[in-house]
C-alpha cells in the first residue's frame, strides 16, 4: 500500500486538491480526498509542495516503432513494400527495451498509443500499452488500437519513387476504398457461411483484420495534414459507416467550424518542429486553441521520435501559450487522450478504481526548469529522481 500525501492534486476530474493525498493498493486508486489515513506499514511519499497528476498519456507515436541511435536495424515501423498491409501489428515491431521507454517513464508519459508510420495507405494495427516492462505482452492496455491509414504526401511520395500506385491523392483514397469494399464482402460471406458452411471463403489475413474496423471493434487511425486530406478521411469514413481519429490536423484551425459539425476527434500535432514538407505550411501552435473554442474533442501529441516522447508536457504548454486554458492543456495530454482512445475507464484522471499511475512534478510541468520527482504505473514506483 502507498499512500501519496501533502500534494496539489489535479484530479483531471471533479474536483482538485490544493493538499491532498491519494491512497494506492493493489495497483490501483483507493481514495482520494484531503485527508487519508493509512496502515502503519504503508509506503508513504511526501509531496508536499508537489504537483501530483495523472500520468501522461500520448495519443500518437510510434515508440518502440524506431528505435534510439541505431539506423535501419531499429526501424520497424514502416513495411514501405506494400500499399496495403492492415494485418501487421505494432505489438510485433516494438522493443520495449529501447532507452527511449525509460526517457518517457523519467517525463511522466505513462500510457501511449503507438504504431506503424505512415507510408503505407492502410499501416497496420497501433496498440495501447504503458511505459514499463520488458515483455510488451505484459504491457498492453488495449489491443489491437487503431488501424493506421495515411493520406496525402507520405504514401504518394513512397510509392511514386517505385513507380506504383499510388503516387496522387485520388489513388489513396481508392486503395483505401477497395479494401474497405472487400472487407464488407468478406464479412456478408462469412455471415452466408453460417447457414452454408460450403459458401465460406478462403481465409484472408488482410480481410480479417478489417473486420475489426468495418464491426466498429476499432476505429480508423487517419494520418492528415491537410484540410481536404482531412475531409477526404472523413468522407471515406461516413461512406462505410466505420469509427474514425483524425490524426495530425495540422490546418484543423482552418476548419475547426466544419470539424465540430462532425464530430470526429481529433488528435492533434506535432507542433514542436519545423514545417519540413508541403503540407505542413500552415502549422501553428493555435491549432488545438482552435479546435477546443470551436467545441471540438482533442487532445495533443508528440508523434515520437519526430518529438522526444518526455517533451509532451512542453509541448502542452506551448499550446497554452497560444491561448489555450492551462487545464484544458494539461487535459488535453491526460483524460482527453484517454478518453479519444476509450481508455478512460482505467487511466487519465486521479479517481477511485483507476490504475495508480501518477506523476509527481517538483513544479509545474509546463515549466521547462520543473522535474519528475516520482512516476508510478500500475501503482508501482518506477521512477524516482
Amino acid at each position: 500500500m502507498i499512500l501519496i500525501k501533502n500534494g496539489k492534486i489535479l484530479t483531471m476530474a471533479d474536483k482538485n486538491y490544493e493538499k491532498g493525498s491519494v491512497l494506492i493498493d493493489k495497483g490501483k486508486i483507493m481514495a482520494v480526498g484531503e485527508k487519508i489515513e493509512a496502515p502503519a506499514d504503508a509506503m508513504v511519499i511526501d509531496a508536499e509542495g508537489k504537483i501530483v497528476m495523472p500520468g501522461i498519456i500520448d495519443a500518437h507515436c510510434h515508440l518502440g516503432m524506431w528505435e534510439d541511435s541505431i539506423g535501419f536495424e531499429g526501424s520497424d515501423g514502416n513495411e514501405a513494400t506494400d500499399p496495403v498491409t492492415p494485418h501487421l501489428r505494432a505489438i510485433d515491431g516494438i522493443n520495449p527495451m529501447d532507452r527511449t521507454f525509460e526517457e518517457a517513464r523519467e517525463g511522466g508519459i505513462t500510457t501511449v498509443c503507438t504504431g506503424p508510420g505512415s507510408a503505407n495507405v492502410i499501416g497496420g494495427t497501433f496498440t495501447i500499452i504503458k511505459t514499463y516492462g520488458k515483455r510488451i505482452d505484459d504491457m498492453i492496455v488495449r489491443e489491437p488500437a487503431a488501424m493506421k491509414i495515411a493520406f496525402g504526401e507520405n504514401p504518394k511520395t513512397v510509392y511514386n519513387e517505385k513507380k506504383q500506385m499510388p503516387s496522387t491523392r485520388m489513388a489513396t483514397a481508392a486503395i483505401l476504398r477497395e479494401q474497405l469494399m472487400k472487407a464488407k464482402a468478406y464479412k456478408e460471406k462469412l455471415e452466408n457461411a453460417k447457414e452454408d458452411p460450403d459458401k465460406k471463403p478462403d481465409f484472408d489475413i488482410k480481410m480479417e483484420a478489417l473486420l475489426k474496423v468495418i464491426n466498429k471493434e476499432i476505429p480508423l487511425k487517419a494520418h492528415a495534414h491537410r484540410a481536404d486530406d482531412v475531409f477526404t478521411a472523413i468522407r471515406i469514413a461516413k461512406e462505410f459507416d466505420v469509427d474514425i481519429t483524425l490524426d495530425h490536423c495540422t490546418e484543423g484551425h482552418l476548419i475547426a467550424d466544419e470539424l465540430a459539425k462532425e464530430g470526429k476527434p481529433v488528435i492533434s500535432g506535432p507542433h514542436f518542429t519545423e514545417r519540413s514538407k508541403p503540407e505542413l505550411k500552415h502549422k501553428t501552435y493555435e491549432s488545438p486553441v482552435a479546435l477546443w473554442k470551436a467545441g471540438v474533442k482533442f487532445c495533443i501529441m508528440t508523434d515520437h521520435p519526430v518529438i522526444p516522447i518526455q517533451h509532451l508536457p512542453i509541448c502542452a504548454g506551448l499550446v497554452a501559450k497560444e491561448g489555450l486554458d492551462e487545464m484544458e492543456a494539461l487535459k488535453a495530454i491526460t483524460i482527453y487522450p484517454a478518453e479519444i482512445l476509450k481508455i478512460d475507464d482505467r487511466v487519465g484522471s486521479i479517481e477511485v478504481g483507476k490504475d495508480a499511475d501518477i506523476v509527481i512534478f517538483d513544479g509545474h510541468p509546463f515549466n521547462t526548469t520543473s522535474k519528475t520527482e516520482v512516476v508510478l504505473i500500475n501503482g508501482e514506483v518506477v521512477y524516482r529522481r
